[in-house]
């Protein structure tokens, strides 16, 4: 109601013309409607990138912050802390809205290290008891550096409350979080990671698969399958079957700090409350299944 005449003409075009939706149209009014040295200091923020529905959007920081939709929320255990922490976040669905997000398919949340998790997409958009929100770092009051490492969670950080009861795990809260896209379901887009078409539904490495896209894809890949550049692939040149013993594989899942150790070491164990024995099984039988099926 209190837009200039230039303000509302710039969010008919956005809104409208270009079909963008209302909020995101808002937020670039204001960086637009307000001239050269809004524009300027606009370009130096960091900023949320959406590639969806055919359209890419950078969302800055300070306009996420101004979000209509923007509240304080807090999270009991965060996952990546390791400790309480309270932040000022978008909800996920807010930022998703007005998009046509075609399903089955996931959320791929890409990060500035190289982590890219691949989001079930139903949990992402609210429908259920999860909630996600896009917890945005403020300039003038940085959050802490995360337990071993130089920087913070920040800029963005995508982050859960009931996120359990959605089978929501550590791996599903990227930090320094660049981009959110919405991408075919993992074995669609890349099939050289999925088991054998012949292998027997009850074939303990057909769980394996579902493990390995869930707890290790985000920074490994398979057969060149993958988006991330984390960590290396697991099955090119070598699988870990073909260079661990069986319980040293077993041990480096659950804590690789304890099998070696290396310079900026990133992997993270697996504890048993994370994976169980069970899941530990499926996920050694797909990668022993998958050294069979080698495709450089």
């Amino acid at each position: 109601a209190r837009c200039s005449p230039r303000a509302r003409r710039l969010l008919q075009f956005f809104s409208f013309a270009a079909g963008f939706p209302r909020p995101l149209a808002l937020a670039l009014v204001t960086i637009l409607a307000a001239g050269p040295l809004a524009r300027t200091a606009a370009a130096s923020e960091p900023a949320l990138v959406l590639r969806l529905d055919g359209r890419e959007v950078a969302i800055a920081r300070d306009a996420l912050l101004a979000h209509p939709a923007a509240q304080y929320i807090e999270i009991a255990r965060d996952p990546s802390y390791d400790r309480p922490m309270r932040y000022r976040a978008v909800p996920l669905s807010s930022l998703l809205q007005g998009f046509d997000l075609a399903e089955p398919g996931v959320l791929e949340a890409a990060a500035t290290d190289g982590f890219v998790a691949q989001i079930p997409l139903a949990p992402a958009l609210g429908r259920g008891t999860a909630r996600a929100y896009v917890a945005v770092e403020p300039a003038n009051a940085p959050w802490p550096s995360l337990p071993g490492k130089p920087k913070s969670a920040g800029p963005f950080y995508l982050v859960w409350q009931n996120g359990q009861a959605e089978g929501i795990g550590a791996e599903h809260w990227p930090y320094m979080l660049a981009s959110l896209a919405v991408r075919q379901a993992p074995t669609q887009r890349w099939p050289q990671i999925a088991v054998a078409a012949s292998l027997a539904p009850s074939d303990p490495a057909r769980a394996g698969e579902a493990m390995f896209v869930k707890h290790c894809l985000a920074c490994h890949r398979i057969n060149g399958g993958g988006a991330s550049e984390l960590g290396p692939d697991l099955n090119l040149p070598m699988n870990p079957i073909e260079y661990f013993q069986p319980a040293a594989l077993r041990r480096y899942l659950r804590d690789p700090a304890s099998v070696r150790s290396w310079p900026d070491q990133k992997m993270p164990g697996f504890p048993a409350d994370r994976l169980s024995e069970t899941e530990l099984d499926q996920l050694v039988a797909y990668l022993r299944h998958m050294s069979r099926r080698r495709q450089p």
